[in-house]
């Protein structure tokens, strides 16, 4: 197999083209009045008819990810089993539903890509009832996977049309097994570009799988030292135009959970700078804290209202903000990192091409101070290139 440094990596964002060779990393801002294919041709061409088509890979985030919702018996163990999946596989999490509290629980109004249902060890039966079906004839979803007490199985597949059926995601000792359905995301993931015009193109110039960016990104952590000081216990921001993810590491939480993987990743889909622009303002409108941090930055309100440089500086810094409160104990949440033990925070993501580090420090001290009473003062790590995510694009690295 030839080096990463023979290989072209592309990531097709959704703002941002980007394309890596031996030679550095190019960013182009995306024509959206363009198909993607032929925007990303027009633009880089020549960069990749000087590669064939297995030197070519490809991530993406630009047909924005499959919307998932997630049925499970217990907030502890099978709904935070099957979400931690889902995250660390690139999927969006519309949703996640309590069994026992579904049948007063609103139905998604959008078309759902995936549903997953499950619950209970193998050894434990007749977990499902009527009551499911109930409210599965009132969702609108493409497709569903069961991942639960095998004992189940013919009860639920006789009752729900096209029901794929994988083994159990939770062990009899409570451990996590996730490579199954881990699998059958990313294959998911793949049938979903196929089924996008603009997407699928890309297929033309890559004889490669494409996989979905926060999935590659998730590849990156264990590698990040080779590139970056940064030291553990650390987390990675992404900040872009359309969501906010964090990948931590496992020692920043308390976890029942058991698994392989010794990071994690949650998605804040409505704290993006651009495409979830809206979102994100009537989240900031919402903390108590977010006037007092406007003040801090010498800005008043208006700046919501207004567009340009200095608006999307500032909605970068109340991302980075909103974002550590959603995660910090201020707020009871689907998980709470440690984060007076941090030692690194590393940026990522459109971020880097707009706040200066001492933007972002501004704002990480404000909020320990604020939110958490501390002095604590964790090192900034930015990847000023924008590239981290090629660390996870070499194919030997990328779990087939």
């Amino acid at each position: 197999m030839s080096k990463i440094n023979d290989k072209l990596l592309i990531d097709v964002g959704s703002t941002y083209f980007k394309v890596c060779t031996v030679h550095g990393v190019q960013q182009h801002f995306r024509d959206f009045n363009k198909d993607i294919f032929d925007d990303l041709t027009y633009k880089c061409g020549e960069i990749i008819h000087n590669y064939h088509k297995d030197d070519v890979h490809v991530c993406s985030s630009a047909n924005g990810g499959l919307s998932t919702l997630i049925i499970g018996i217990t907030n502890s163990f099978s709904l935070k089993y099957a979400t931690n999946i889902a995250f660390n596989s690139g999927i969006n999490i519309i949703d996640t539903v309590l069994l026992k509290e579904i049948e007063k629980t609103s139905v998604p109004s959008d078309l759902i890509d995936v549903i997953i249902v499950v619950g209970g060890i193998d050894s434990v039966s007749n977990i499902f009832d009527q009551t499911l079906f109930d409210y599965l004839e009132k969702v609108n979803y493409s497709n569903i996977v069961y991942v639960g007490s095998q004992k189940d199985i013919p009860y639920l597949s006789k009752n729900i049309e096209n029901l794929v059926t994988l083994p159990n995601i939770i062990t009899n000792k409570l451990h996590v097994e996730e490579e199954n359905l881990k699998e059958y995301l990313t294959n998911l993931y793949q049938a979903d570009i196929m089924g996008k015009e603009d997407i699928k193109h890309l297929y033309d110039i890559t004889s490669n799988q494409i996989y979905s960016t926060p999935y590659i990104v998730n590849k990156t952590l264990p590698l990040i030292n080779t590139k970056f000081k940064v030291v553990d216990p650390y987390i990675l921001i992404d900040i872009g135009g359309a969501t906010t993810d964090i990948h931590y590491s496992k020692d920043l939480v308390d976890e029942n959970m058991v698994t392989e993987n010794e990071y994690d990743r949650l998605v804040f889909k409505k704290l993006g700078v651009f495409k979830s622009k809206e979102s994100l303002i009537f989240a900031a409108k919402n903390n108590e804290f977010v006037y007092e941090l406007l003040a801090h930055l010498k800005v008043t309100e208006n700046i919501f209202d207004e567009s340009g440089e200095k608006a999307t500086r500032v909605l970068m810094q109340l991302a980075i903000f909103l974002v550590l409160c959603k995660v910090s104990t201020y707020r009871k949440a689907y998980v709470n990192l440690k984060l007076n033990a941090l030692n690194s925070l590393v940026f990522t993501g459109g971020i880097s091409k707009v706040l200066k580090q001492e933007e972002i420090e501004d704002i990480i001290s404000f909020f320990y101070k604020k939110i958490l009473s501390s002095e604590h003062n964790p090192t900034i790590v930015m990847d000023s290139n924008y590239d981290i995510w090629t660390l996870g694009m070499n194919p030997e690295k990328i779990e087939k």
